[in-house]
């Protein structure tokens, strides 16, 4: 059964059933998905088949999937859009199963539930609002906003901190501990180069000073991503935070090579204007 985090809730009013071809109780034949007849197989009218989810009934959770059509008739109106095992029923109920019967005790047939899908199967039917069979009606009442609980687990979450740790502050500083900080501070350190460089020689300045260009325009534009990534807010950023990393490392990459050739370039100067000088003498 699918962990995953919730696609679709709602709620709707269940019945029962049980098809093992056996023509009990009404019995149609095998479930149309060509999966046995078990507990945890459930109809529905129009989602598709092999789709996945659980109920909720009186604080108890089961699991089921989309193995067959169902409910027929009961489901005009959009009453009655969820067909569960008996054995299923019998358990939210408290009551038991009849096993050759195929009844749940206590005269109970239909029961409201809170239902969540939590992946769409890839069989014949149509995702969404149910729909009863044979009929285009959406049922939209049956579906409900997600509720904040089920929407993401605590690792998307914890996404969602890191994409907001790692943004800038208000005032498009980048912060004491963001990325954009490292790199601002890095080309900072990077350019008291140039007052060493214009202390010893005009031309090593102006030599430094160029080469560091591109890696203080990179810096800033790490430290603005950063930014607007905090400005949009955290799920933006949890969906950005993969990517956003990805580019923050490649741009330290490229400001650590840059600052790297800047210095090499200034002390290369700086020698070749010692020894400009020293020839001068």
């Amino acid at each position: 059964m699918s962990t995953e985090n919730a696609v679709q809730y709602g709620n709707v009013k269940a019945s029962y059933f049980w098809d093992d071809g056996s023509g009990i109780n009404g019995d149609t034949g095998a479930p149309a998905s060509g999966e046995p007849m078990q507990k945890g197989l459930a109809a529905s009218p129009s989602w598709p088949l092999g789709t996945e989810g659980y109920v909720v009934h009186d604080g108890k959770k089961a699991e089921f999937f989309i193995g067959d059509r169902g409910p027929g008739d009961p489901a005009e109106g959009c009453d009655v859009l969820l067909d569960l095992d008996g054995k299923t029923f019998a358990e939210l109920t408290g009551e038991s199963w009849n096993e050759s019967g195929y009844t749940v005790s206590g005269g109970n047939g239909h029961i409201d539930v809170e239902y969540v899908i939590t992946k769409w199967g890839d069989g014949h039917g149509t995702e969404g609002a149910p729909r009863p069979m044979g009929s285009g009606e959406e049922c939209t009442d049956a579906v409900s906003p997600v509720p904040e609980d089920l929407a993401g687990g605590d690792e998307e979450k914890g996404a969602e901190d890191s994409g907001q740790d790692t943004g800038a502050t208000e005032d498009g500083d980048g912060g004491q501990g963001g990325s954009g900080a490292t790199h601002a501070s890095t080309a900072a350190n990077d350019m008291s180069a140039v007052n060493l460089a214009a202390a010893d020689a005009p031309l090593a300045a102006g030599a430094l000073a160029l080469a560091l260009v591109p890696a203080l325009v990179i810096a800033l534009m790490f430290a603005r991503r950063d930014l607007v990534l905090a400005w949009v807010g955290a799920d933006r950023a949890a969906a950005w935070g993969e990517r956003a990393a990805a580019l923050r490392d490649r741009g330290a990459e490229l400001g650590a090579s840059l600052a790297g050739r800047a210095r090499t370039a200034a002390a290369d100067a700086a020698a070749a204007v010692r020894e400009r000088r020293g020839r001068g003498r």
